[in-house]
């Protein structure tokens, strides 16, 4: 067994998988688990998983944590994947449909229908910062409950954290977290509370809905866990893309980060709410005592791009993928553009469909994997260089994520942005962030380490005339509006 310290038990409840990290007062990660959650696509632009998968996956992390690290657990902590929706019954816990994954682009009429209603898209961003769009909870809960037809049935319905509080907690507490709620379409990030137009444009009863909780809420837990004495607190709850900001120690103005994971997200904290219109909209990070707003670029397909073109091209794995890019110095001209589900920030072109460009009868299968690599950093650049050009100076780039293992993607992502990019010393750095703030409501935030000895760093490596015939290449490469 490995150190007897007490530890925070964070849950990391990904869109592939669930993971389980026992955290020290320190920041020290002493112990992992981790446990697939399959994922379905039924139709084109349907993407779903089970609800009971996604609990019976965090069960499982957490057990496998536990054969490795035996400490107390003084409390657990909660990031998440985003945006998805969860429909269950409350007097039986049993789900009544299926979980409708933030990826899931079967809204896309609805939303088209709502953007071309006079003042809907303003209204919106008004309330949320955020624009109509099928990767956002709304329309998903709308077309949840258009499914679970009994109006006597006690329906609830909320985001992953709000399904993942109510299991632990017995079923007792239908409670959901402000961050995760902001990123709903319906709640009011400046009035901090849902908001009666919103549920009004997107028929959603409110009393279906969970209560907003802070970040940091104490929330009594109700049931036994896999190999933990007693039933500790929940915490700390953060969706994951905000839980990786806090633990990258993003906490003021000009502190970029990026997370690869399925899809990334790019995010920087901003010192007020603004609902002006950006290809990069404002959100809610978190909610304590005050609330901390962010800028933040979703991307859809960035890991999941990888493994897509993994497949096409026949090889073992990802890691062997990203071999056979390195292989060459270049891509010969090939673009890639992994529009899978249409192109997020700060395109929102969600109509838009995978496309190679630069094609020729000498293409090789090395410069399509090298062109897969391009595509991940360009997207990247696309969210950082708005956020520039609007008038943020961004000097360094923090970076979490599986990706984040590749030499090769890390200093492309440099060489594009023209900046310096710090990966972060620990892979799971969305369950860390939201072992951090649990830590720091039980009064240990003092040892948390003021720097991340195991960070690596990479610097631009091409000039920037170079940068610029790149980045233009991959502009002409990206469909037109």
């Amino acid at each position: 067994m490995a150190t007897a310290e007490p530890v925070i038990m964070a849950i990391d409840q990904g869109t592939t998988n669930s993971k389980a990290v026992a955290v020290t007062a320190a920041g020290a990660v002493v112990g992992r688990g981790s446990a697939a959650v399959p994922i379905r696509n039924p139709a084109p632009g349907l993407v779903e998983q089970d609800a009971d998968e996604l609990w019976q996956s965090v069960l499982v992390a957490i057990e496998v944590c536990r054969a490795e690290q035996s400490g107390p657990v003084r409390a657990l902590a909660i990031s998440n994947q985003r945006e998805s929706v969860v429909v269950w019954d409350r007097d039986t816990g049993r789900p009544l449909g299926p979980v409708i994954s933030w990826q899931d682009t079967r809204t896309a009429d609805d939303c088209a229908r709502l953007i071309a209603s006079p003042g809907a898209d303003v209204l919106v961003r008004q309330r949320t910062g955020l624009r109509i769009d099928p990767m956002f909870s709304a329309p998903k809960l709308a077309a949840l409950l258009r499914s679970a037809t009994d109006p006597v049935r006690a329906i609830a319905v909320g985001t992953v954290d709000s399904w993942l509080i109510w299991r632990l907690t017995g079923g007792h507490d239908h409670l959901g977290e402000a961050g995760n709620a902001s990123r709903t379409l319906l709640y009011d990030v400046a009035a901090l509370g849902w908001s009666a137009e919103l549920l009004d444009l997107f028929g959603i009863p409110a009393e279906r809905l969970p209560t907003v909780i802070t970040s940091d809420a104490t929330i009594p837990t109700g049931i036994d866990l896999p190999g933990i004495d007693g039933r500790p607190p929940i915490a700390a709850v953060l969706a994951d893309s905000h839980a990786a900001l806090y633990g990258q120690g993003g906490t003021t103005a000009g502190t970029a980060k990026a997370t690869y994971g399925t899809g990334s997200s790019v995010m920087m904290p901003v010192p007020r709410f603004s609902p002006d219109p950006s290809p990069v909209p404002t959100t809610l990070a978190w909610l304590t005592d005050r609330p901390t707003y962010a800028r933040e670029g979703n991307i859809v397909f960035s890991g999941a791009s990888l493994a897509w073109l993994t497949r096409l091209l026949g090889l073992p794995s990802v890691a062997d993928l990203l071999t056979l890019a390195a292989s060459v110095p270049d891509s010969a001209g090939v673009s890639f553009v992994p529009a899978f589900g249409g192109l997020g920030a700060p395109h929102w072109q969600r109509d838009a469909e995978p496309t190679f460009t630069g094609l020729t009868a000498a293409t090789t299968r090395e410069q399509l994997a090298r062109a897969g690599v391009d595509a991940v950093a360009h997207q990247v650049a696309d969210v950082v260089e708005v956020i520039i050009e609007e008038g943020t100076a961004i000097k360094e780039l923090r970076v979490d994520g599986g990706v984040t293992a590749s030499a090769l993607v890390m200093q492309t992502q440099a060489d594009l942005l023209g900046i310096g990019v710090r990966v972060a010393g620990v892979a799971e750095l969305s369950a860390v962030g939201a072992a951090r703030m649990a830590w720091a409501g039980l009064g240990a935030e003092a040892q948390w380490p003021t720097a991340d000895p195991a960070a690596r760093e990479f610097v631009p490596s091409i000039t920037a005339d170079e940068r610029k015939t790149r980045r233009a290449h991959w502009r002409r490469a990206l469909p037109r509006p």
